[in-house]
């Protein structure tokens, strides 16, 4: 390539050759500085390799999402400093092409700046603004009218912003005005199955327009959303030319090459896709490795029961973080088993990680006698169960507060749709990840974990949650010979309804013509609209679905409407 090296770094590009570098790199919400510097560092290496062009995702220098963030001006003003500041120090070398709002003439888009040769040289606004699941930006920004493409080195590139290449005719207006290819930057979080959503609307895109598309998207967690990066090229007819790994930063560089039938993509590396239960625990790995890192901590601390939503959590933030920096805390009453302590000591063991313990019995026998004498003459019931686990939250806190570890809450997303969790109690915490996992994924993602292990994950390999943990019937040991299944169906049964009410929207009528119970149906119905309050007042976890609780579906905390279908 060394035709293509021009004076003082800078680039002349042979006509019918383009050199672009793919920058899927993870910014961070807020640190300007630090997004500006991944992106010069990314620019140094696409410079190295004799790039034409750097791409980095929608929005890069803010990080993503903003939310109302963006509304403040001077932060707006601050991310458009620093793109100009970062236009002077790219200009010698490769063009970068990078995301960030723009105020203009009183307005506000979710913009794309052009850098080259020291300048600002074209700025392209996104046209398509989503509204939906966890996207607000028809709150934050304004709808910019359709555009043509950019001029870089000589050649028409279209640079529809995410949303922007889901609609037809976005694609077909930069097209119709002279784009030879489509860069497409994105913020595109994570849930189940959405890169084959992703690739049948971008070969869609080559197809309709018969030029090739780049697919850049960035990775890493912000608050509940996990982007999973998984970037692509196709070439015209919707052939795959490159593909980018998921969930790992990476740079890039592909060359496009000029043909009779215009340009084409030489095919680079095609990285295999890892299955379901993979990318759904990497993203939880990651969600919480990237949550800790970005908000300052280095240490996490549980309880650990014994049972197995808290041994895959311990599992999850050992592979996040290194078992070295998870601590595990055991807190049993009378009602605690002699096998849930030795199985809370195994899980600790094969882990690697600390255990404590530390007896609720001194605690719950204090605040018992200080109530006594209201109490006097009522049956004992819930609310004595929920003091036990008010005195572990209490406890739990504490430690965290004493030794600045984040505490991290360990209900599955079966026991946050129907309550069955005690607020203050056992739902105590910073960041819950499995929030978005129904039980009955908890007990198929501890069998994968336990059969599989990955460079990326920092606790040993195999069987690191023992089978007798997942074998068991759950029981939250509140009271004498106590199981889940005398309060709530059994699992397989409550998450496939509670799957059809809130992942699909369905009615009651719709879950017993599949063969449900109507009785069983509207008892879960009922206890998904009275735990609203909880969930309000819940720890954020990783979205893994398009239904995940907090963005995703929103409802009012004060409802009378049930469905009488």
């Amino acid at each position: 390539m060394s035709d293509l090296v021009g004076q003082k770094g800078s680039r002349t590009r042979a006509e019918d050759n383009f050199r672009l570098t793919m920058a899927q790199l993870n910014p961070t919400v807020g640190d300007l500085a630090g997004n500006a510097q991944l992106a010069f560092d990314a620019w140094q290496e696409a410079r190295e390799a004799g790039a034409d062009l750097i791409m980095l995702p929608e929005m890069f220098i803010t990080g993503y999402q903003v939310q109302d963030l963006v509304l403040k001006p001077q932060f707006v003003r601050d991310a458009m400093a620093q793109i100009g500041a970062l236009a002077a120090r790219v200009k010698h070398g490769p063009a970068m092409a990078i995301g960030g709002p723009q105020s203009k003439d009183g307005q506000l888009f979710n913009a794309y700046y052009l850098l080259d040769g020291g300048e600002i040289t074209s700025v392209g606004h996104k046209h398509e603004l989503p509204n939906f699941n966890v996207f607000d930006e028809v709150r934050h920004y304004t709808s910019a009218p359709l555009q043509g493409p950019m001029s870089v080195r000589g050649v028409r590139i279209g640079f529809p912003i995410c949303e922007d290449a889901w609609h037809e005719d976005v694609a077909e207006a930069m097209e119709e005005s002279g784009a030879e290819m489509l860069f497409v930057p994105n913020g595109s979080p994570y849930f189940r199955g959405k890169f084959d959503v992703r690739m049948s609307h971008m070969v869609a895109r080559v197809v309709e327009t018969g030029l090739p598309l780049v697919y850049l998207n960035m990775v890493g967690g912000q608050d509940d959303q996990i982007f999973d990066g998984g970037s692509f090229v196709l070439n015209k007819g919707g052939a795959l030319a490159l593909q980018m790994p998921l969930f790992d930063q990476a740079l890039s560089h592909i060359d496009f090459t000029r043909t009779a039938d215009g340009w084409r993509a030489v095919v680079g590396e095609i990285t295999a896709q890892p299955c379901t239960e993979e990318q759904d625990y990497r993203a939880m790995v990651e969600g919480l490795r990237d949550y800790m890192g970005k908000t300052g901590f280095s240490k996490v601390l549980l309880g650990l029961s014994g049972g197995i939503d808290s041994a895959i959590v311990a599992t999850i933030a050992a592979d996040a973080l290194g078992p070295e920096n998870v601590r595990c805390v055991m807190l049993p009453s009378e009602y605690t088993s002699r096998e849930s302590l030795d199985d809370a000591g195994e899980v600790a063991n094969l882990l690697g990680c600390k255990l404590d313990e530390v007896s609720i019995a001194g605690p719950r026998a204090a605040v018992t006698e200080a109530l006594a004498p209201l109490f006097a003459g009522l049956d004992e019931g819930l609310t004595e169960e929920n003091i036990q686990s008010r005195l572990r939250g209490l406890l739990l806190m504490a430690q965290s507060n004493k030794f600045g570890e984040m505490l991290l809450t360990t209900g599955n997303k079966s026991e946050v749709a129907v309550g069955y969790a005690t607020i203050y109690g056992d739902m105590s915490g910073g960041y819950n990840p499995i929030k978005d996992m129904y039980k009955t994924r908890v007990f198929e993602t501890c069998r994968w974990r336990n059969a599989n292990h990955r460079p990326w994950m920092m606790a040993p390999e195999g069987t690191v949650i023992p089978p007798r943990v997942i074998d068991k019937p759950p029981t939250a040991e509140l009271r004498p010979d106590q199981k889940d299944s005398d309060s709530l169906p059994e699992y397989e049964v409550l998450d496939a309804i509670l799957e059809m009410l809130i992942d699909e929207e369905r009615s009651v009528a719709e879950c017993v013509a599949a063969g449900f119970d109507r009785d069983v149906v509207k008892r879960v119905e009922h206890l998904v609209y009275i735990s609203e309050y909880k969930r309000f007042q819940s720890a954020p976890g990783p979205r893994l679905s398009q239904k995940a609780f907090w963005l995703d579906r929103r409802y009012p905390i004060v409802n009378r409407w049930r469905d009488g279908s």
